[in-house]
């Protein structure tokens, strides 16, 4: 953004595909190499830009087939405000990685661990809520400007949720549930409002295979000041595992073609060419068998790959400016025009 920011007309949207690498220990879901797709927005401080890449999410697994999905929500201004209420601001970090580990080690071990970074028994306890954080989202929206009354960064990040979470209620999401998570803290040292994790539909374990959120004046690092933006990631190797696991992929990605031209010569293969370039130029994916090999080996190959025509080209077709088609499945066979046969194929689109 920065080193072409007097090329682009702000707001900008853009995605891009690529490998990322981190230093892990590999294991399942977890590689030291794998594929992100990332889709961001810069140049707008509007919230509206969250409501659409949470729809983005939705629509993408949605027509992924994994329906069911949960994007989960949260916000760093609710963090700081948490934060700030228990008099604990100095130890942001240490309270959030805490409290992210709610559902690894339980209410104990989070509370053990905080103790052990210093934050008081004082503190924890006006957090007890948060422990037993259950409800639809306007109920724990609620609880989260109950807790944070006291704090005007905390209940910025309460308006903002209530705004997100409101308006995708009322457009609605195909497939995908938005839940509230207050102990989501991802990437803390960079977002700055919003932030999003998705997890697979229930009875796969993985982990996130989406995540991200607002980070406003990153660009300022680089010299653009005052330019918020806000973004998502797709975890592409994860996503894979996970369609794998649920047996979601189709057994062959290569749709077959509507009819396979048989090869009776040259002459024959010529007058069929021509007729196979205007199919294509339809629309219609056609082919011709490259060989003059017998014909019961040509119907032999159709019959293989699913193709469901037959377009037979010999001397009396040609000369009538015809060509035979032979329903695979029925075996019923007529010679007809060719927009006769564009039509039938059309209709088998």
């Amino acid at each position: 953004m920065v080193q072409h920011q007097n090329e682009i007309e702000f707001p900008f949207k853009r995605y891009q595909i690529q490998p990322v690498w981190r230093a892990d220990r590999p294991q399942k879901g977890r590689f030291r190499e794998f594929y992100q797709c990332d889709a961001d927005v810069v140049g707008s401080n509007s919230l509206w830009q969250e409501v659409e890449l949470v729809q983005l999410y939705d629509s993408v697994f949605s027509q992924l087939g994994l329906n069911g999905v949960t994007v989960k929500i949260n916000n760093r201004k609710i963090l700081s405000g948490i934060a700030e209420v228990i008099g604990a601001s100095d130890k942001l970090i240490d309270f959030t990685v805490a409290l992210d580990k709610l559902d690894k080690i339980g209410e104990d071990g989070v509370k053990k661990e905080m103790l052990e970074k210093g934050i008081s028994e004082s503190a924890i306890e006006k957090v007890q809520p948060l422990f037993n954080f259950t409800g639809t989202i306007s109920e724990k929206i609620t609880k989260l400007a109950d807790l944070l009354a006291s704090s005007e960064e905390g209940m910025k990040g309460v308006e903002e949720l209530l705004f997100i979470c409101d308006n995708l209620n009322e457009i609605g999401l195909q497939t995908a549930n938005l839940d509230l998570d207050v102990t989501l803290a991802r990437g803390l040292n960079y977002y700055t409002g919003a932030i999003f994790e998705v997890s697979s539909p229930k009875g796969v374990a993985m982990g996130s295979i989406g995540g991200g959120g607002r980070y406003d004046d990153l660009t300022g690092i680089f010299g653009l000041k005052n330019m918020s933006g806000v973004g998502i990631s797709f975890g592409l190797d994860r996503i894979a595992l996970v369609i794998e696991e649920l047996g979601l992929f189709p057994e062959t990605v290569t749709a077959t073609s509507k009819a396979l031209f048989l090869n009776f010569g040259l002459e024959e293969a010529k007058y069929a060419m021509k007729a196979i370039t205007k199919l294509r130029q339809a629309g219609i994916k056609v082919e011709m068998y490259p060989d003059t090999a017998k014909i019961g080996k040509q119907f032999q190959h159709a019959d293989k790959r699913g193709i469901p025509f037959a377009v037979l080209v010999g001397e009396e077709e040609m000369k009538n400016n015809q060509f035979g088609i032979k329903n695979l499945a029925t075996g019923e066979q007529e010679k007809v025009s060719f927009d006769v046969l564009l039509n039938k194929l059309v209709d088998n689109k």
